[in-house]
């Protein structure tokens, strides 16, 4: 019987320190990476700034084929939405434009649904390296809520996503730079 008590306090002191550690944890991430592409700032713009055109080189977005997708508004401009429903890789949720800054950026709200309930926020930009080179970066900044923010001490937010951002930027590269 002790050796229950003994286990049970064990357990009950592990998760009052985790959810102490939660307290002191942050509750946001950051990530960014970019890329040089040999085309325009303007050809490289045009393109990212259509949330449709993720079908082609976005690696969250090519994880289900199948999925069922619905747009409302104006691609490329704010207020459009792409909404998505697919498999347990790629869940479901939406992703709005908030901003579009002509030539410049673009701002996007990323509401998830399933796997679990989220926002967070995704921005492109672009700047010219030359009249036939541009930089692309992606950001994106992801919050995470007292208690579950505890998760952040355990997973590397940064290189599990930055991996697949710079897959996904990889692809865009090709694509682009492939498209005379």
């Amino acid at each position: 019987m002790n050796i229950l008590i003994t286990i049970l306090l064990v357990i009950v002191a592990l998760v009052a320190l985790l959810l102490i550690l939660g307290l002191f944890t942050k509750k946001e991430c950051n990530i960014i990476r970019e890329i040089s592409i040999n085309k325009s700032k303007q050809q490289v713009f045009d393109y990212i700034k259509l949330l449709k055109n993720q079908d082609y080189y976005n690696k969250w977005v090519m994880t289900d084929p199948d999925m069922k997708k619905e747009f409302r508004g104006t691609d490329g401009t704010a207020g459009f939405v792409y909404a998505w429903n697919g498999n347990k890789q790629a869940g479901e949720g939406e992703q709005e434009i908030t901003k579009v800054k002509e030539g410049e950026l673009v701002d996007s709200e990323v509401r998830f649904v399933r796997p679990f309930k989220s926002v967070a926020h995704a921005t492109f930009t672009t700047s010219a390296i030359s009249d036939s080179q541009t930089l692309v970066k992606w950001h994106i900044t992801s919050g995470m809520n007292y208690p579950m923010n505890v998760m952040l001490l355990f997973m590397n937010m940064d290189k599990m996503m930055g991996r697949d951002m710079e897959t996904s930027l990889g692809n865009l590269k090709k694509l682009l730079e492939a498209n005379g």
